[in-house]
């Protein structure tokens, strides 16, 4: 499925803003396109919002109901392949990750997100869109304090041979590995400290992917219904099948730390610690945000440092 283009504001493009101040977008931007897994389309306006509003998903196609989603950790329902959020009403909204970590990469810490439909679109399986689309019309401070969540001591989850852990940095890090039998992905590993407009840079354009053998049963699971090799790497074997190949030689793995940059977005506010995840996903880093606001001591809220950023 192939995006039907976004629609944006006039803007003057990134702009460079104290760290230490809350931020939201000068003008709101619109996307439409069809979800990865229920195939359906979609038009979605990300709009600005003021200071201490947070990160907000509306459907404005319910009625009679609350439709108004929390962007956070304990609104997570379900992670199978991906991260869907849902109220007390139970209007919900899935594949939130990679609009989350466009956000999160720009510095974005107030908007709110109104959609048509009940998945984010799409679009090419990656958050560039999204990024260049917010980057374009520009992020812009607020009259309110930027707080973080400062790592004190390591929490950790873990599942047979998976792990996901949160421990003391001086910065946001990440340090990923992936093992898939497939060759064409392999085991992969990135170790990435996420500054100003590395996001951007480094992770924004990395696509989600899937292996062929594992498509019928995704999809006899009501999954990845929306799916195709415009908006997903897919590997058969040896081979990736896309015929423009990978946008990086680590793709996946970079790929997957995109997902993490999206996922620890529903902390609430920015994370100053190192992830580290070993074959860790969406369910895994879920359970260790549980895990860590489930254990006082191991954070802190702060105000973050003023410091510039610019893209």
């Amino acid at each position: 499925m192939r995006l039907t283009g976004f629609k944006r504001k006039a803007g003057t493009g990134w702009r460079e803003r104290g760290q230490g101040m809350q931020a939201t977008m000068r003008t709101a931007v619109e996307f439409r396109g069809v979800g990865l897994h229920s195939g359906r389309p979609a038009r979605m306006r990300i709009s600005p919002a003021s200071a201490h509003y947070g990160i907000w998903f509306k459907r404005t196609d319910l009625r009679g109901i609350d439709a108004m989603i929390p962007a956070r950790w304990d609104a997570v329902a379900d992670t199978r392949l991906s991260t869907l959020l849902a109220n007390r009403d139970g209007a919900s909204v899935g594949t939130v990750e990679h609009v989350m970590a466009a956000l999160a990469g720009l510095g974005v810490d107030c908007a709110l997100i109104e959609i048509d439909g009940p998945e984010i679109p799409i679009l090419d399986g990656s958050s560039r869109a999204f990024t260049e689309a917010l980057a374009a019309v520009g992020v812009i401070p607020l009259d309110g304090e930027r707080r973080r969540i400062r790592i004190l001591k390591p929490v950790e989850v873990r599942d047979g041979d998976r792990l996901a852990r949160l421990e003391p940095a001086s910065r946001f890090e990440i340090d990923v590995a992936i093992d898939f039998e497939a060759p064409a992905i392999g085991r992969q590993a990135l170790r990435l400290a996420l500054g100003p407009g590395d996001f951007r840079r480094e992770l924004s354009g990395c696509r989600t992917f899937c292996l062929r053998d594992e498509i019928d049963a995704m999809r006899a699971l009501g999954l990845a219904r929306g799916g195709s090799l415009d908006n997903a790497v897919v590997v058969d074997g040896e081979r990736v099948l896309n015929p423009d190949g990978l946008r990086r030689r680590d793709e996946f793995v970079r790929h997957k730390a995109l997902d993490v940059v999206g996922d620890l977005a529903l902390a609430g506010a920015p994370i100053l610690g190192r992830y580290v995840g070993r074959r860790s996903g969406h369910e895994m880093t879920n359970r260790l945000l549980r895990a860590l606001f489930a254990t006082p001591d191991a954070w802190r809220s702060e105000l973050a440092a003023d410091e510039v950023l610019a893209a």
